[in-house]
């Protein structure tokens, strides 16, 4: 069964899940809506996504130094208490991230943050590549799409590989991390900064 953009949206609605953990859930249940909020469930990533429009003020600011100081990062990673602030399991995905940010060069938070004009400029680029190699509109269109996709998991930090686990996504553990402590926890913004280079990314939600 093809997994549409209209079923992930209306998983999403269901849920509150994010739109990729929407995806991942249709593909798992081989489109099954009843059996894709289950997996949803039993992830914990129904439960994040409820508490994700819960204000979330405390938090932590996180800087990390790599390569003897040529790469530095800092990162805002908010919660709802200053108690799970204060916690260990907390701070440790926090510096976590900041890992991440240091080693793939995000460049935004999330996709909500990518520039329209960004967006089109990509599309016009996956679009001429398509028809370069001969592709007809329709097969074109899904072409591009992909390449969109892949284009937002390298670049927007929560859809990225996490880089010590490659069967997860960022998002899946900030949502771990969200089932586990019973909080709204968010990524707000990021800094990366390379000497010898511009700054990298600097994104708030």
């Amino acid at each position: 069964m093809e997994i549409t953009a209209d079923i992930v949206k209306e998983l999403r609605l269901k849920t509150g899940a994010g739109m990729m953990d929407c995806k991942r859930a249709l593909q798992e249940a081989e489109g099954s809506m009843e059996r894709a909020v289950e997996i949803l469930r039993e992830k914990g990533l129904a439960a994040a996504a409820k508490k994700a429009g819960r204000v979330a003020k405390e938090g932590l600011i996180e800087t990390y130094s790599h390569g003897g100081g040529r790469i530095g990062v800092l990162v805002e990673v908010n919660c709802e208490t200053d108690f799970v602030a204060r916690n260990a399991e907390f701070r440790q995905v926090v510096h976590e991230i900041a890992l991440q940010i240091a080693a793939a060069r995000p460049r935004w938070v999330r996709r909500e943050e990518v520039p329209e004009d960004t967006i089109a400029a990509e599309r016009r680029i996956y679009d001429a590549q398509a028809a370069n190699e001969g592709k007809p509109p329709h097969i074109a269109e899904k072409i591009v799409q992909g390449r969109l996709e892949k284009f937002f998991q390298e670049f927007c930090l929560l859809e990225q590989v996490y880089i010590k686990d490659d069967k997860k996504r960022v998002q899946d553990l900030v949502n771990e991390l969200v089932a586990k402590l019973g909080e709204n926890v968010q990524v707000r913004r990021f800094a990366r900064f390379e000497v010898g280079e511009e700054l990298q990314g600097s994104q708030e939600a």
